[in-house]
């Protein structure tokens, strides 16, 4: 069994046959014409160690500019990773980066509105041709109810605001990076999402006739869920897995203190949560679970509906064409 002598000779044994297929790959691209552009990881088998993120991997969190996601990126960073930052604010985007970069991590910033599939779209193709790898995704970006007396809200694709931003992006976003998801194996999904549930109508999912801010919010966060549950499904045996949690009540975040409510809870203890999904070897191969904080728990009950979840892939793909 190796030892903690061995790092070194194993890390340069690495770098070396590494430098060896880089030097290859270009001599081969440059033949054809082309010059090779994705950028330079370490191979998946050597492993530095960042404070709360074990390996080298390549991890995308989007929403990451502020609040839960950001707190993520700030505490994964470290020589270990490389962090892709997603945000619609270029200059708190930039910040992330800095920051992930004084840490001795990689990162790179991505802009995205989630109210438009097209930009999402968008998103998932540039991360695909920018990265050789992905290990880890996490669907953070979200919108809550709004400032009080908000009325309902379409998107640039006229859906109901929350519903397309909360669950749509992702479910579009998610399904164009599968393939680098697949080959990045062992992968995970991480889907944050709340206790906050409310069940879907689907005579009515836009809540074009009945609206109300809770219930847009909720059932944007069930429809993670189940979308969750179907990839856990979807994925099964291929080295990839997903899993949805809320991660704390409340959290004291800019969403939370925009819509009038006082926090409950840290941006830490919600961030610990979340690690744990990325990070901790116990879920190796566990999937298609909702997790309360650090618990596994149970989420609503038309999340394990099978017609229901069938109802809904169908409408998603339909609106997504994914």
């Amino acid at each position: 069994m190796p030892t903690i002598f061995d790092t070194p000779r194993r890390i340069a044994d690495a770098v070396t046959a590494f430098g060896e297929r880089r030097r290859f790959l270009k001599m081969l691209s440059l033949a054809a014409g082309t010059a090779v552009l994705a950028p330079v990881l370490v191979p998946a088998g050597l492993t530095v160690n960042a404070a709360d993120a074990p390996g080298k991997r390549t991890i995308l969190i989007t929403g990451s500019t502020s609040g839960l996601g950001r707190r993520l990126a700030e505490r994964l960073a470290g020589p270990a990773t490389t962090i892709l930052i997603h945000g619609r604010n270029r200059g708190r985007g930039e910040e992330v980066v800095a920051a992930v970069q004084k840490a001795g991590g990689e990162a790179r910033f991505y802009s995205a509105d989630f109210s438009s599939v097209a930009e999402v779209r968008g998103l998932a193709d540039a991360v695909l041709r920018d990265n050789v790898r992905l290990d880890v995704l996490v669907n953070n970006a979200g919108i809550f109810n709004g400032e009080p007396g908000e009325g309902r809200q379409v998107s640039q694709d006229g859906h109901e605001l929350r519903f397309a931003v909360n669950y749509l992006a992702p479910y579009a976003l998610t399904h164009r990076l599968l393939p680098v998801l697949k080959e990045s194996r062992p992968a995970r999904i991480i889907n944050v999402t709340s206790s906050g549930q409310n069940e879907i109508d689907f005579d009515d999912v836009m809540l074009s006739r009945s609206y109300n801010a809770q219930r847009a919010y909720g059932q944007s966060k069930l429809a993670l869920i189940m979308l969750t549950i179907d990839l856990a499904a979807e994925l099964q045996g291929s080295g990839v897995t997903a899993n949805s949690i809320h991660p704390a009540n409340y959290m004291d975040t800019p969403m939370v203190r925009e819509s009038g409510i006082s926090p409950w809870s840290t941006v830490d203890e919600g961030a610990d949560a979340v690690l744990r999904l990325i990070n901790s070897p116990e879920l190796d191969g566990r999937t298609g679970l909702y997790f309360s904080g650090q618990r596994e728990s149970r989420a609503n009950a038309q999340a394990y509906d099978e017609e229901a979840r069938a109802r809904l892939r169908a409408l998603s793909a339909g609106i997504t064409n994914s």
